[in-house]
């Protein structure tokens, strides 16, 4: 067996310590780039005789495993004679001077570097790695190690140098390999008995039909090394159809981690179940973390969260007692969920989001959200640090939401009134920031002028020299001062600023650049990424296979296109395993929800519609709208003529709901009703007591996916209007940007969006083979071809029905069921 960790890696795990500060300024997100630069300016620089980017590797064997250390050196000089000699590049010979080898590292830093005393010491460890690797290779008596710092702005140098003893250097690096064997024999232990117990499962469930074929589908994908983009109607078991082969494939060696990718944390929850059915009934033996976001797993919460020793004592001292806490629960717990990991960080006092990042190096599965895999910004280093590639794969649930994301994670934005808001604020206590601040609002005033609403930008160089130059004496302000006046606003503003420089260096022809004027007047310019497909290929071409999934995928080949899909990749429809006569659909042709056509006479109609439909059976109905305002209009057209307090309690979705009351409303929607109104009477929700559950919710929103609601807690859908996006200047750019590529813009920017929130709407009626309900569809346009032709397949025996038809169709349905 072998086992693999890279110098960085090892040094960073075994030998960090102190505590988390974030007032101490990571490297900028475009660091790795200017880092980069740096690099090969110093490597050109040092003549014929040094070797840059060297490959070292050292095997240490034991009777179980052998443990591969490796890594690249930055420079290697095979004869060095000195600090105080000027190396040139040539043979230089000194008579009665021994040459030893130099083990050159370099660090690109906005940092002061004649405030620098002493290098990092992860950095000079890592460099101390090299040389004991190189010594051990060459047979030399010692060898030299140098850090190289140079500044990233004024690329100013600082070389720190030491001389070491083979024997010394070596016993050094023994001495760390010693400290971290016991990781690593745990490592070759619990892979034996995870291996060994997928060998034993067996899928946990008798298949439904088709569903056997879907997991050797997913299983052929990961085998090919390819993406599989599945559509997989509720009811298919998804969720366990592709985890069951991937865990199958990892058993055979074939992948090395899996990496369950979600939008939302209810859909988190389905795959943590997954794993522990498989676990429950196969005897499974896997371990796996649940990712939570920082603001919601943190101790002090959101509003108290501030991740610094003196501010949260889980930050002080964190890195001296996360190991601990690590090797704790890896021995005794599987499941590395949000409840255990707030367990074992209040055990050993450590900050749990980042003992769950931690974690996950030792997990065989990940469950996170999509950021963790696809955001430039967030994504994690550990794995998919720049350039690596892993036998991972990636089920990616709900993909449709994939897209907007994508386009959110890949654009970026700047408003020009921020620059001015910052300038006032600090120009006191820092001049020159506030000068260079002055200058960018200058070149955005310019754009300002030019710009009559919206416009397409060609260039922007004229913004970005002066950006970049902001950028640079930020940075360095903020590497060397953890505190100062107005410190948290210009970091605010920097991670603002970061981003956009780092999005400018991805813009290409998958992106438009355009200028506007926001609803409050305030001016912004745009990098907005309109194709993400490029980005998110790069992305999951770092594991060996991806499985796109969701219930609505249509059409499927808008999604491959746009999600980073190839000819060569594949593509499931799968068979919904329901009965579809148990599902009335009907199409409303008599009422619109067209902009033009808005008025009282057809929220009215709208509002007539919804109550023929309930009267028909009491029960449990979610109604969709368009928007926030139609569903108001509505709403009041419904109380205002046919709401019936005895019989009906109405919830209606607010603009904005804490979890908590985004739980108290789906608990009225429960199997029969049975939830004590005193629960949910003083949540943001409207409630008036009795039996009918109306839920006025908006698409696209919290309620109209990912929610799971079984059997009578939900017999009735009804969806006004096919879901279009409202105009704006970001849609009308989609749609001219896709008309340019010669495809159907109109198509692309609203009409396949919309029906997708249609659809998942829809969906929330039939989840279980013992579901029985309606869906109504209300807009004359859902009988138009160009939307029809989205219907899913089980769509085939809708009726269309009037205002007047509606309540004896309905009706008929259900004394048919």
């Amino acid at each position: 067996m072998t086992i693999e960790i890279s110098v960085r890696g090892l040094v960073e795990f075994i030998l960090r310590s102190g505590s988390l500060d974030n007032r101490i300024q990571a490297s900028p997100a475009d660091a790795m780039q200017e880092g980069s630069r740096i690099h090969r300016m110093i490597q050109k620089s040092m003549g014929a005789d040094y070797h840059a980017e060297v490959p070292l590797k050292y095997v240490y064997s034991t009777d179980k495993y052998d443990l591969v250390i490796s890594g690249r050196a930055d420079g290697i000089l095979d004869k060095y004679f000195g600090e105080t000699d000027v190396y040139d590049g040539q043979e230089n010979f000194i008579e009665g001077k021994k040459a030893n080898p130099l083990i050159d590292e370099i660090k690109g830093t906005y940092r002061d570097l004649k405030k620098m005393q002493d290098p990092v010491p992860t950095h000079l460890a890592q460099a101390k790695c090299y040389g004991a690797i190189y010594a051990r290779e060459t047979g030399c008596p010692e060898i030299n190690i140098r850090m190289s710092y140079c500044n990233i702005e004024t690329e100013e140098m600082k070389y720190f140098d030491y001389n070491f003893s083979a024997k010394e250097i070596i016993s050094w690096f023994d001495d760390l390999i010693g400290r971290y064997k016991k990781w690593a024999d745990f490592e070759c232990d619990w892979q034996d008995i995870r291996t060994a117990s997928i060998k034993a499962v067996q899928f946990p469930f008798p298949y439904r039909d088709g569903q056997k074929d879907l997991a050797a589908g997913v299983y052929r994908t990961i085998i090919h090394g390819k993406k599989l983009f599945l559509e997989a109607p509720t009811g298919t078991g998804k969720t366990i159809t592709t985890v069951f082969p991937s865990v199958k494939a990892m058993g055979e060696g074939k992948i090395t981690k899996l990496f369950y990718l979600t939008a939302k944390t209810i859909t988190r929850t389905v795959a943590e179940e997954a794993f522990n059915t498989l676990r429950q009934f196969q005897d499974l033996k896997m371990k796996t973390v649940t990712i939570t976001a920082r603001d919601k797993i943190c101790f002090l919460g959101e509003e108290e969260r501030n991740c610094n020793p003196e501010a949260c004592p889980y930050a002080n001292g964190h890195y001296d007692r996360i190991n601990d806490a690590i090797y704790d629960m890896l021995t005794h717990e599987d499941s590395f969920d949000r409840e255990k990991i707030l367990e074992y960080a209040q055990k050993h006092k450590v900050c749990p989001f980042e003992m769950s990042l931690d974690m996950s190096l030792w997990a065989d599965a990940v469950v996170c959200d999509y950021n963790y895999v696809f955001d430039p910004f967030v994504y994690l280093r550990r794995f998919f640090a720049e350039g690596t590639k892993g036998d991972y794969v990636f089920l990616v649930d709900e993909t449709h939401n994939l897209l907007d994301r994508g386009r959110d994670m890949y654009s970026a934005v700047l408003r020009k009134e921020s620059f001015l808001e910052l300038k006032n604020s600090i120009k006191e206590f820092h001049p020159s920031i506030a000068g260079h601040l002055d200058k960018c609002n200058k070149a955005m005033l310019e754009m300002k002028r030019e710009c009559d609403d919206c416009r397409i930008l060609t260039s922007i160089d004229k913004l970005i020299n002066p950006l970049n130059r902001l950028s640079g004496i930020i940075s360095e302000y903020l590497e060397n001062h953890s505190e100062g006046p107005g410190r948290d606003e210009i970091l605010e503003f920097y991670f603002d600023l970061s981003r956009f420089l780092t999005i400018y260096d991805k813009v290409d022809d998958h992106y438009v650049m355009y200028s506007e004027f926001a609803d409050d007047g305030s001016f912004l310019v745009r990098l907005s990424c309109i194709d993400p497909s490029r980005n998110l290929a790069e992305c999951m071409d770092r594991g060996r296979a991806s499985i796109l999934f969701s219930a609505t995928l249509l059409p499927i080949q808008y999604y491959k296109k746009l999600l980073g899909g190839t000819d060569e990749d594949f593509e499931i429809y799968a068979k919904s395993i329901f009965d579809p006569n148990k599902l009335g659909l009907f199409i409303g042709t008599d009422v619109s929800s067209r902009y033009s056509m808005r008025s009282d006479e057809q929220y009215f109609r709208i509002a007539e519609y919804i109550n023929n439909v309930i009267s028909t059976r009491g029960g449990n109905y979610l109604i969709f709208f368009p928007s926030h305002q139609f569903l108001d209009e509505v709403h009041e057209a419904f109380i205002d003529n046919f709401y019936d307090e005895t019989s009906t309690e109405i919830l209606v979705q607010k603009s904005f709901m804490s979890e908590e009351a985004r739980e108290s409303f789906l608990d009225r929607f429960s199997i029969g009703n049975n939830v004590d109104l005193n629960e949910v009477i003083h949540m943001d929700i409207e409630v008036v007591e009795d039996k009918n559950i109306l839920g006025f919710c908006v698409m696209g929103g919290i309620f109209s996916e990912g929610i799971d609601l079984k059997y009578d807690s939900l017999i009735g859908v009804i969806v006004v209007g096919p879901g279009i996006p409202m105009v704006c200047n970001e849609r009308e750019i989609i749609r001219a940007y896709f008309d340019d590529k010669g495809v159907d813009g109109y198509d692309y920017a609203y009409r396949y969006p919309g029906m997708n929130k249609v659809l998942q709407a829809a969906g929330r009626v039939i989840r279980t083979e013992e579901d029985t309900g309606v869906v109504a569809l209300l807009d004359d346009r859902f009988m138009q071809g160009s939307y029809r032709s989205l219907f899913p397949r089980e769509w085939k025996n809708y009726k269309v029905v009037s205002t007047n038809t509606v309540k004896n169709a309905v009706s008929q349905f259900w004394s048919e069921i």
